[in-house]
């Protein structure tokens, strides 16, 4: 996998196995970027992904412009993958280990910017909307295939890539 833009445009990265994470495709990162980039300026923003894989949307992130981003990962091969990726940079996002329901209300801090990619079926999205709310500020994007209920969030756009749908909503 190679980060589409920024400073760190063109660099390398593992990607986990694909029976342990499904990594989001280059043309949708850069998709959800540009959508995000029309919608807010990154400088001084913060940035989550909620089920990080193989890193790749913090550190495309970080890449753009955030000022910090923030990575959890459940599956431990995927976040040894995630921890070696991470070595490469001068700025990494922080790495957080185990399950994001349980991890993100206990965040200290609100995030500029939310991206939820849990495995699809895996039927947590709407958990996962419960569990940010304390610690969401402004964008959350989910990536899905199953309708979702976004009841206490705003829709602002929606867009369809094959069989995945990719939804920013705002908080209220």
């Amino acid at each position: 996998m190679i980060i589409t833009a920024g400073k760190y445009k063109g660099q390398k990265i593992t990607a986990p196995d694909e029976n342990i994470t499904r990594p989001t495709l280059s043309k949708v990162r850069m998709s959800v970027f540009n959508t995000l980039q029309a919608m807010i300026d990154f400088e001084g923003k913060i940035f989550l992904d909620m089920y990080a894989g193989s890193g790749i949307m913090g550190l495309e992130a970080i890449s753009r412009g955030f000022k910090y981003a923030a990575a959890i990962e459940k599956n431990p091969k995927a976040a040894a993958i995630i921890k070696n990726n991470f070595k490469k940079f001068d700025i990494a996002p922080e790495l957080s280990i185990g399950d994001s329901l349980k991890i993100c209300p206990k965040f200290d801090r609100k995030f500029d910017v939310i991206y939820i990619d849990p495995p699809y079926f895996s039927g947590i999205y709407e958990k996962s909307l419960e569990a940010i709310k304390n610690i969401a500020s402004y964008i959350i994007i989910l990536e899905h295939v199953d309708d979702v209920d976004f009841y206490g969030y705003k829709l602002i756009k929606q867009k369809k890539y094959s069989d995945k749908f990719i939804t920013f909503l705002s908080t209220i």
